[in-house]
Formats: C-alpha cells, sequence, structure tokens
C-alpha cells in the first residue's frame, strides 16, 4: 500500500480526514509512489488559524533574527539538494540534473530572502516643511497563499514562501497534486531550522480546494503559477475577494536567430531551451525565428535535435525525462498532428518514442518542425512539450512583428553579434524577459521575474524588489516636534551642546 502524503498544520505533520485521495505517479513508470489527499475545506480553515495566531508573533521578530532563520534553512538545503533532487526526479520525471538545478533555483531565493534587512527598508526625507520630517516603514500583510504547479516542484514554491516568510507574514502552500512530496521534504527542512509553528503550513488538493484558499476573507495575498485559463481564474475570483494577486500563466517563447550568430552556439542552445525538461517550462523556446541565412540552418538543428534521447532520471544519458502525465503527452501529441495535417514540414516526430524498460512511461522524442505559419494550432497554443517550430524571417523588423502579435510575453531571446540588433530588439519588443545570446532568460532573485501579457497577471511580480513589495504594504509618518515639548534637563544639555 502506498504512503499517505501528510498536511502541515501548525508545524504538525498530520493525516488530513478526508476520504478522497489522488495518486502521485512516477511518469516514467506509472508507479504510484503516494496518495495526497484532497484536504478537508475544515483542514484548510485550521490552517489559516493557525497562520493567522503565529502572525501576531512572527510579525515581531525582529528582522535580523528571520535573516538569519534563513540562513539556516539556506545550509539545509544545500545539504539536501540531492534527496529532494531524488525526490523531485520520482514524481516529476525530470532527469537528475534537471532537478539539481531546480532544487538550486529555489536556494537561490532563499539567499535572497537572507537579505531581507536591507530589503525591507523604508525612506526618510527630512524637513519637508519646516521642522517636518517623513519617513516610510514597510510592513507585512497577513496571511499569504502560494498555488504551484508541477513543473517546477522545488524552484516555484520557494520563489513564494521564503520571500512572504522573510517579510514577516505567514504562509499557506498549496503545491501540486501531481508533484507534493518535494514541498514536504522542503518543509521537514523548514521546521528542522527552526522557525515557529503556523509560520508556514501546507494543504493539498485539487479545484475546491484551491477555490476556497480564493474565497477566504483571511488570506491577504495570493501567488500562483499555472497554465493561463487557471491563472485569469485566479486572478480574476481573488480580486473580485479584494486580495492581492499575482498569477503566472502560460507561454511561446520565440528565438531570433541572426545570420551573423555563431552557429554552433545557436544550435546547442536551441535543443537545451526546447528539449529541456521535456519542454515543461513556462521559459521553454518553443519558437525559433530564422532570419534572412540563418534559414540555411535548420539541417544543422535537426541533425542536433535527432542526437538527444529521453530516458528516466537515473539515466546520465537521458537528455529530458517523461511529459508528466497522460493527459499532458495526448496534447502534446495531438498538437504534433494537426500541426502535420495544417501543412507543417514534420522534420522529427517523437510521438511514437519508447524507452526501452520503460514502456509505459509518458515520452515523446524530440520534435521538429519547420514551415510552420502562425495561423497553425502548433503554434497558437503551448506545446508544454520537447517540441521546436521553425519560422522564417527576412529582416529583424519582421521577425519583431511576429513576436509582438503573439498574446504572450514571458521571455524572448537575440542570437546575434552586432549591438545594434540586439538594442534595437530588447527596445521594441513586447516581452518581459530578453536574452541576448542567452536562449532562457530567467533572472536571478535580486531582479524580478518579469512576465507580460497573458503570461501574467497582476501588478508586481515575484522576487526581487517586487516580490517585496508584493507581500507587503508601506506605511508612510509625517512628524513634527515641538521644541517646548522637549523636559528642560534635556533643552538645557541641547543649548550648552550648541
Amino acid at each position: 500500500m502506498s504512503q499517505k502524503v501528510k498536511i502541515l498544520i501548525n508545524g504538525n505533520f498530520i493525516e488530513s480526514k478526508t476520504t478522497e485521495y489522488l495518486p502521485v505517479e512516477n511518469p516514467a513508470t506509472q508507479e504510484i509512489l503516494a496518495e495526497v489527499p484532497l484536504t478537508e475545506l475544515s483542514e484548510i480553515d485550521q490552517a489559516i488559524e493557525a497562520a493567522q495566531e503565529a502572525f501576531k508573533t512572527w510579525k515581531e521578530v525582529a528582522t535580523p533574527e528571520r535573516a538569519r532563520l534563513f540562513l539556516k534553512y539556506q545550509q539545509l538545503l544545500k545539504e539536501n539538494q540531492k534527496e529532494i533532487a531524488e525526490i523531485l526526479s520520482r514524481e516529476n520525471g525530470k532527469t537528475f540534473p534537471d532537478a539539481m538545478g531546480d532544487v538550486w533555483r529555489g536556494i537561490e531565493v532563499v539567499e535572497h530572502a537572507c537579505n531581507i534587512p536591507t530589503l525591507m527598508m523604508g525612506e526618510t526625507v527630512e524637513n519637508v516643511a519646516r521642522g517636518v520630517d517623513t519617513y516610510s516603514y514597510i510592513q507585512p500583510l497577513g496571511v499569504c497563499a502560494g498555488i504551484t504547479p508541477f513543473n517546477f516542484p522545488a524552484m516555484i514554491p520557494l520563489w513564494m514562501f521564503p520571500m512572504a516568510i522573510a517579510c514577516g507574514n505567514t504562509f499557506i502552500l498549496k503545491p501540486s497534486e501531481q508533484t507534493p512530496m518535494t514541498s514536504m521534504k522542503m518543509a521537514e527542512l523548514f521546521l528542522e531550522a527552526g522557525f515557529p509553528k503556523g509560520v508556514l503550513n501546507i494543504v493539498h488538493g485539487s479545484k475546491d480546494q484551491v477555490n476556497h484558499i480564493l474565497n477566504h476573507p483571511e488570506i491577504k495575498a495570493i501567488s500562483f503559477v499555472g497554465s493561463v485559463p487557471v491563472a485569469e481564474h485566479v486572478y480574476r475570483t481573488g480580486t473580485d475577494n479584494l486580495k492581492r494577486v499575482q498569477a503566472f500563466g502560460g507561454a511561446k517563447n520565440h528565438m531570433v536567430v541572426m545570420p551573423d550568430a555563431n552557429k554552433e552556439q545557436v544550435v546547442n542552445n536551441l535543443v537545451g531551451a526546447s528539449c529541456g525538461a521535456a519542454g515543461q517550462r513556462c521559459m521553454a523556446i518553443s519558437v525559433a525565428v530564422l532570419v534572412g541565412e540563418a534559414q540555411n540552418w535548420v539541417d544543422d538543428i535537426k541533425k542536433a535535435l535527432s542526437t538527444i534521447k529521453p530516458g528516466v532520471w537515473s539515466d546520465e544519458s537521458a537528455a529530458f525525462g517523461p511529459l508528466i502525465n497522460q493527459q499532458s503527452k495526448d496534447k502534446v501529441l495531438r498538437l504534433i498532428k494537426s500541426a502535420y495535417d495544417q501543412g507543417a514540414e514534420v522534420l522529427l516526430n517523437g510521438s511514437d518514442c519508447k524507452v526501452e524498460g520503460y514502456e509505459n512511461g509518458y515520452f515523446v522524442g524530440a520534435t521538429l518542425f519547420n514551415n510552420v505559419s502562425t495561423d497553425m494550432d502548433i503554434y497558437k497554443e503551448e506545446i508544454f512539450g520537447p517540441a521546436l517550430l521553425l519560422l522564417k524571417a527576412e529582416t529583424l523588423d519582421e521577425a519583431i512583428k511576429i513576436i509582438n502579435a503573439n498574446p504572450y510575453g514571458n521571455g524572448t531571446s537575440i542570437f546575434t553579434n552586432s549591438g545594434a540588433a540586439a538594442r534595437k530588439f530588447q527596445h521594441e519588443i513586447e516581452v518581459g524577459q530578453i536574452g541576448v545570446n542567452i536562449p532562457i532568460p530567467v533572472p536571478l532573485p535580486f531582479f524580478s521575474f518579469t512576465g507580460w501579457r497573458k503570461s501574467f497577471f497582476g501588478d508586481l511580480h515575484s522576487y526581487g524588489k517586487q516580490g517585496i513589495r508584493f507581500y507587503t504594504e508601506t506605511k508612510t509618518i509625517t512628524a513634527r516636534w515641538f521644541e517646548e515639548d522637549i523636559p528642560a534637563g534635556d533643552l538645557n544639555m541641547t543649548i550648552s551642546l550648541k
């Protein structure tokens, strides 16, 4: 019998009272690793009550003391990185190096949270009027919540709760029901680091549990990462309930390849950026726009993609793992077929991919399409699979026009040796995150993750300065003190010093 994933309420790992569970599946084998509860709504209420109570004392903990706890947490995450990565690989399917990177990018955000004393500094202006000073404090909101996806089970939760908690808030995490065990391991280490009970609570579930969080009056702010339709729902429902919401949705990321770029660098980067993590990342490059003479590089791209193979997490030769489940595989196969039916040239087709010994795995091989047009389903929809589309443009202006006409705006990149072309691109493109000779421009945590358009709903983005602003409120004080209020002894001392 498989283990039951627990919930975390007020510092205690307990079994939910629910009778409804979902399987946590190894996507490489269909083996059931565990069962995750559809948490009772009353238990979510208990978690929120625990977070409310913990907030009363946690917000008063000195900011440097909060930072020291995160220094300890960072140390524990580093010491246990391999164990976390193995748990992540088994329930998500990522290769082990990919899983290690997932955990590491989360650790980097925890490192950023260790700087919280300087990140929460306010502002001061003396003598805004004669004898009047104005200054500001940055203070926490209260109970915040995070709803995270399956594709980065370590990194994305660590985008959220460390920053919120470092600011003095308490937190309710609802990880993906498909990959819950990674978050539970990270929660064990969180408590081991010495954080008080109730500061972090974890519940599990699906649509009903998410809606309960969205509608709960005591949740002040909600962070979400997932698909566009769910991101829209989270944003609308949360804001209708007068909550602060940041909701990250899907993407269709383009790489523009200029003819003066280094061909070997372009080809190598396209392989990893399109098929790494089986394409299941919101910053994956799924479209390459080949400009001018770069259109002659199609055979080179095909040759490179044809050499990589999927495999299980422990296979050191595997370039990527399986898709997360049958539903995801069915979607990718449908889009591949639609591209063929709608006239795209299918240069590589991974639909019939099989991994020896793991025939039940949700594997799709590297897939490459040429002569794709923007009216094809495979271009209009987010693939979320190991597939790359090749579009052609005669000029940089044409390439920019293609990208700006796309409804998504998460990330994009340009490969070129021309500073003028790079500057024109980064100035004119309507996308939030831009790479110059870097395929996947995810910023380090001291900047913010800044998706645009249908890739993001909200005003303030994750981590960096915007993340701090999202999880805090600003209080501005204007003060004047009159000299006649100074006690006589103090006044005499002041006069003598003069």
